[in-house]
């Protein structure tokens, strides 16, 4: 220990873990050490910037719930999500995009044709496409999870106190034999993301906007097959070139088109739509 300098440090820390060699943790955990401390000697980090970013994390601990998680907003808006999303979208399957900080494992079932906006003010749109393999090849059975905001911006998760259901505007909908899923839902708007903790600081203190382009979320899941966390955005919206969570992708861009009066969609819908888009989503194997 009397030979720790600034420079040994990093190599003393690393050595006193004992873990397994050739294991990924170890590898993820020496790499973290390495450019953690790399950051640090690079920077001349002062002890107030240190203590920052320690109460950084403190704050968002602290105003974590079980609804709303602060470290995936700030690792949303600092690209670590986009990132991750980018470097682990493989084998032809759709492009990943973000989870958010408000997904919920337990949304309700859902039957093909199900509106998931009842009484909601706004446009009622169409979702609908096939879930496939990369192949082309239609997976019934497939699992489509979905949720968002409503017609002004918000996810009823935010509303709770307020009465609303936090399982508003989710569902779990299955693929039919022909791969096919499709419900009904209002068109989401643009929305900030919460900026009242101290993700929000941050972007102030960076002076960058929170807003997000219109989108819904998906989690698309099938026995044998990647499971894909992804979003879907609309052509010629806000936002849609500057998303504040970097989420955009070309391949991710879908556009909707007006439903004419009296016209025959050839499904069952709970509810009549305005407009509609079709999306496919492809999963490619484990």
């Amino acid at each position: 220990m009397d030979k720790l300098n600034q420079f040994t440090l990093t190599e003393a820390v690393k050595d006193s873990f004992k873990t397994e060699e050739g294991s990924r943790f170890k590898f993820l955990l020496e790499s973290f050490i390495d450019h953690l401390h790399d950051f640090t000697r690079e920077t001349n980090l002062t002890h107030a910037e240190w203590m920052g970013v320690l109460n950084f994390m403190y704050d968002c601990g602290k105003i974590s719930t079980p609804e709303r998680h602060e470290f995936i907003l700030a690792s949303d808006v600092l690209g670590f999500s986009a990132l991750v999303d980018m470097i682990n979208t493989r084998g032809g399957g759709t492009e990943g995009s973000n989870l958010g900080p408000f997904y919920l494992d337990d949304a309700p079932e859902k039957a093909l044709g199900a509106d998931l906006a009842p009484g909601r003010d706004g446009v009622t749109i169409l979702a609908k496409g096939v879930v496939r393999d990369i192949l082309g090849k239609p997976l019934a059975g497939a699992i489509v999870d979905t949720w968002q905001a409503d017609g002004s911006g918000t996810y009823p998760i935010q509303e709770q106190e307020r009465g609303q259901d936090k399982h508003d505007l989710r569902g779990k909908f299955t693929t039919n034999e022909n791969g096919e899923y499709y419900y009904t839902t209002v068109l989401p708007k643009p929305y900030t993301v919460p900026f009242d903790g101290p993700v929000g600081d941050l972007m102030r203190a960076g002076k960058r906007h929170p807003w997000r382009a219109a989108h819904l979320h998906y989690i698309l899941r099938a026995a044998g097959y990647r499971d894909i966390t992804t979003e879907v955005f609309f052509e010629n919206t806000e936002y849609v070139d500057n998303d504040a969570v970097f989420g955009v992708r070309k391949s991710l861009i879908t556009s909707l088109k007006p439903v004419k009066k009296g016209q025959d969609l050839g499904l069952p819908l709970e509810r009549t739509p305005d407009a509609m888009f079709e999306f496919d989503f492809v999963l490619s194997p484990e």
